[in-house]
């Protein structure tokens, strides 16, 4: 979007969330693929964040997404803030005709991305375990709330975003686990317990350098459903760095059982034991979706992408029912992937 068009949808959002200082500049902001977003300067030197979604994603695959998708994140980033304080930048204001959200912009002098200690080989043990506590709480203070469940009934939603450009598409490249995939997608459709994020992934994750606590960004595939989603989602993406950075694969195989654990204590102790079997299963076939599906992660070589097939197959034939049987059947396999 051009920066006159910025100008015009923000101007608004700006005067709506009380600010009276004119717009100064607009920079575009990289790192999404789902959205345009700009770092906006007021004259006396406010920053703020304005994010647009983008009708077709900046895949290589084609990957078209429903536009009301910045909606719900920023729902979702109300919601979350509301539970846990400090774990959702703030909402300024919303253009819900434009798909374009105004947000805190928080400054990188004072927030590290987590995907980018984790590639550069930076493990802080705290930082899983926090982010596993965060989400526990929203899960465990959305289950079962029915008025969340109307403002979240996004299933085709999390289906265009989530289940078909991985899993499904996962399934059709891999006739014979064709079967065993899609009955771990119909499950999770079909499972509406608690408001999910459906993107917690390092890329997504602000830390700050004062205190540690982390900051969930990018809620456009909210949902209400399955929060085993969420968890295995985020364990997948320590796995798969795994793979890619050897010095830590050790810190962050413990990380995933870690942050199962204490993910898992905040929910309803009825559903903790249930919940963890279903991540286990979904966790091999994101892993594989991953490599093999519509939206493969850049980071890893072909030599470490091969062990993720090898190492994720066997887990889908014959799924684990805790995180910490698929972390021992990780440990024991080959895994050797680039430096």
């Amino acid at each position: 979007m051009a920066e006159s068009d910025w100008h015009a949808i923000a101007t608004p959002l700006i005067i709506g969330a009380g600010f009276t200082s004119p717009i100064a500049s607009i920079a575009p902001l990289t790192g999404g693929v789902s959205s345009d977003i700009v770092r906006i300067e007021l004259e006396d030197g406010t920053l703020l964040c304005a994010k647009r979604a983008l009708p077709r994603l900046k895949v290589a695959s084609v990957w078209e997404a429903p536009l009301e998708r910045n909606h719900y994140e920023v729902a979702y980033l109300r919601v979350a803030a509301g539970i846990v304080p400090g774990t959702a930048p703030k909402v300024m204001g919303e253009d819900q005709a434009h798909g374009v959200a105004l947000l805190e912009f928080l400054p990188p002098e004072q927030y590290r991305l987590w995907k980018s200690e984790l590639l550069a080989g930076r493990f802080d043990a705290g930082v899983p375990q926090s982010v596993a506590a965060a989400l526990g709480s929203i899960h465990a203070r959305s289950w079962g709330d029915r008025a969340l469940a109307g403002v979240f009934a996004t299933d085709d939603m999390f289906d265009a975003l989530r289940l078909s450009p991985y899993l499904r598409t996962l399934a059709e490249h891999t006739p014979d686990l064709a079967a065993e995939i899609t009955a771990i997608v119909d499950r999770t459709a079909n499972s509406r317990l608690a408001l999910v994020h459906g993107d917690v992934s390092p890329k997504n994750i602000l830390v700050s350098n004062a205190d540690d606590h982390p900051v969930l960004l990018d809620a456009e595939c909210a949902w209400f459903g399955d929060p085993a989603f969420d968890a295995a989602f985020c364990i997948n993406h320590l796995v798969l760095k795994s793979f890619h950075v050897p010095k830590i694969r050790d810190q962050l195989h413990s990380a995933a059982t870690d942050f199962m654990a204490v993910w898992k204590k905040a929910l309803p102790a009825s559903e903790q034991e249930a919940a963890e079997s279903r991540a286990a299963s979904l966790l091999p076939c994101l892993m594989l979706a991953r490599v093999d599906g519509k939206s493969p992660v850049e980071y890893l070589s072909e030599t470490s992408r091969e062990a993720v097939r090898r190492a994720s197959l066997p887990l889908i034939r014959l799924p684990p029912h805790t995180i910490a049987e698929a972390v021992a059947s990780l440990r024991a396999g080959p895994g050797e992937g680039a430096a």
